[in-house]
């Protein structure tokens, strides 16, 4: 038996214990929490099978008490003595997806974003919102196959695309290659078809959060998008961190969200509409680019979620959702880098280098941290990736 110690302001103490999948070589991914620098196995804790998978999916298709009753187990368990065997440090396990994408939806959540774009593509508009975007969070079905764990490798996408100056379109590997800083967000219970889930009640089909990176490929998609939206241009990879925080774990970071004006509709209607307080960093081959602030963003979790039911549309165990990029009213707060670059007319220096997209070899870190309960600080893990070219 041992003691698990905590290094004191450790993100990944008792406020987080945030839920992945991890393997040790020679035997089959199982499901563990994360707790300072180590890697609890919970099958072996709690003594539940339920853990001795390489999915998260059949633990969140228990739903909402018991995975508060989980949590409150896992925290009185891991201070006291705790298996040898169920303990592995950090750095000697592998990680892996933590939960089995059923279907992915990506929202465009953060007015400071969506207006930004919209200056971007229609600077003679009066105003960059579209007519519809302050009455319902815009979003599209994205493709739940290409999302990926962090540290699995971009291949840069090929594609058409067309420039201004050009009569037809040509095929080649994208030229404006983006990123998208995003929070995601997991379902662990959903709802029949025929029926959705009440805004007021999303907290209990909403097992917890990821970072999000939704890498874009600005020329393909500025190319293809009209009339139907983004396919290619999206549909290539998208990378999640490998630690779920619960959402139980973020009852200190709820803050409110911005005042929507005009007053939304009913069913997209709250009494406490809440947003979560996550600081993220957006790290470009080591330097931190930019900030963005979730607290910022305009639609909130619950109201995503009650939207994309709302038409009778079933989700289930494993759904997930996306924020779309977060941005702040800053530019060092942008989560594109079509924004941070101005389209890339307003390039940034990168450890020297003056940049505007990514190129082959680039790395993209995300990151970000949050308030947790008694004053601690808790931590997402990452988001990373590194862009190759294609073979």
């Amino acid at each position: 038996m041992t003691t698990i110690s905590i290094p004191e302001g450790s993100l990944y103490g008792l406020a987080n214990l945030s839920y992945g999948v991890y393997s040790v070589a020679g035997q089959d991914p199982r499901v563990g929490v994360r707790l300072g620098d180590h890697v609890v196995d919970l099958a072996l804790l709690l003594g539940d099978d339920v853990f001795a998978t390489g999915s998260l999916n059949p633990f969140m298709a228990q739903g909402h008490e018991r995975w508060v009753e989980v949590r409150a187990s896992i925290t009185e368990r891991i201070q006291g003595d705790v298996p040898d065997a169920a303990v592995h440090d950090l750095g000697s396990v592998t990680l892996h997806l933590p939960f089995e994408v059923a279907d992915y939806v990506d929202f465009y959540a953060s007015e400071h974003h969506a207006s930004n774009l919209g200056r971007l593509f229609r600077p003679e508009a009066a105003e960059p919102l579209m007519p519809n975007w302050k009455h319902l969070p815009v979003g599209y079905h994205g493709r739940s196959s290409s999302i990926v764990v962090s540290g699995t490798e971009i291949v840069r996408p090929s594609g058409q695309r067309k420039s201004p100056d050009e009569e037809l379109p040509v095929f080649g590997p994208s030229v404006r290659l983006d990123i998208e800083a995003e929070l995601g967000f997991v379902v662990g219970t959903g709802n029949e078809m025929g029926t959705s889930i009440p805004a007021e009640d999303a907290e209990r089909h909403i097992f917890g959060v990821v970072l999000f990176n939704d890498w874009s490929a600005r020329d393909i998609q500025a190319w293809e998008y009209v009339p139907l939206g983004p396919n290619l241009g999206k549909s290539f990879a998208s990378t999640v961190s490998p630690w779920v925080v619960p959402l139980l774990a973020l009852d200190a970071a709820r803050v409110p969200t911005p005042g929507q004006d005009p007053a939304v509709l009913p069913y997209l209607q709250m009494r406490r509409p809440w947003g979560l307080d996550i600081e993220f960093e957006v790290d470009w081959n080591g330097q931190v680019v930019s900030r963005p602030p979730y607290a910022a963003m305009y639609w909130s979790p619950a109201q995503m979620l009650a939207h994309q039911t709302v038409n009778g549309a079933p989700s289930r165990t494993g759904d997930l959702f996306a924020s779309g990029t977060i941005s702040g009213p800053e530019r060092d707060q942008r989560g594109a880098f079509i924004e941070l670059t101005w389209g890339g007319t307003e390039p940034v220096e990168v450890n020297g280098v003056v940049r505007t997209f990514l190129e082959d070899g680039d790395e993209i870190v995300l990151s970000a941290t949050a308030p947790g309960a008694d004053g601690a600080r808790i931590g997402f893990g990452e988001a990373r990736g590194r862009i190759v070219g294609k073979a």
